[in-house]
C-alpha cells in the first residue's frame, strides 16, 4: 500500500498548488474588478473549479496525515483497545461511504458526458470536468482508507507478538 501513500501525498502536494493558484487568482479579479474596472469572465469560475479539484485530491492525503477532525473525548477515557477499534470503526464507515460517493458520483459523470452539459457561464465547461473530482477523490479516499486499515491491523499484529 505504499503506493497509495505516495499518491496521497502527491495530490496533497497538488491540491496545496491549487490553492494557491485559487487565491492568485481571486486576488487577480479583485485587482482587476476594483482598480481597473475590468472584471474578467474566466477568473470565477476556473477558481471555483480549481477549488473544488484541489478539496477532493486533498482528501486522501489529510487522511493518511490523520488530520481528519477527530473528537477524543471518549478516546482519552478509555484506552489504546478502545481506539483501536474506534480507528476501525471509523476507517470503515469512511470507506463504506466513499464507495457509496463513488457509485452514484460515477453516474452523474456519465450523464454530464452523454449528455454534453456545461456551466451557466460565459466560458460553458463542460460539467464532468467539475463533476469527475468527486468520484475521482472520492476513489482515492476509499483506497487511503484500506491502506490505513491494514497499517492499523499490522501495528496492532506487531504489538500483540
Amino acid at each position: 500500500m505504499g503506493f497509495v501513500d505516495r499518491f496521497s501525498d502527491l495530490c496533497g502536494r497538488l491540491s496545496g498548488w491549487l490553492f494557491f493558484v485559487v487565491a492568485a487568482m481571486v486576488t487577480y479579479e479583485v485587482v482587476a474588478r476594483y482598480i481597473f474596472h475590468a472584471p474578467t469572465i474566466w477568473a470565477e469560475e476556473m477558481s471555483l473549479f480549481c477549488q473544488i479539484w484541489a478539496t477532493y485530491l486533498g482528501a486522501s492525503y489529510v487522511l493518511r496525515h490523520r488530520e481528519l477532525i477527530k473528537i477524543d473525548i471518549l478516546s482519552n477515557h478509555f484506552g489504546a483497545r478502545f481506539n483501536f477499534f474506534s480507528d476501525l470503526l471509523s476507517l470503515l464507515v469512511i470507506a463504506v461511504f466513499s464507495a457509496v460517493t463513488v457509485f452514484y458520483s460515477l453516474g452523474i459523470v456519465i450523464d454530464s458526458v452523454k449528455l454534453s452539459r456545461s456551466s451557466a457561464t460565459m466560458l460553458s465547461l463542460p460539467l464532468w470536468l467539475t463533476e469527475s473530482a468527486i468520484p475521482i477523490g472520492f476513489t482515492l479516499l476509499f483506497l487511503q482508507c484500506i491502506s490505513e486499515f491494514i497499517k492499523i491491523l499490522s501495528i496492532r499484529k506487531e504489538s500483540s507478538l
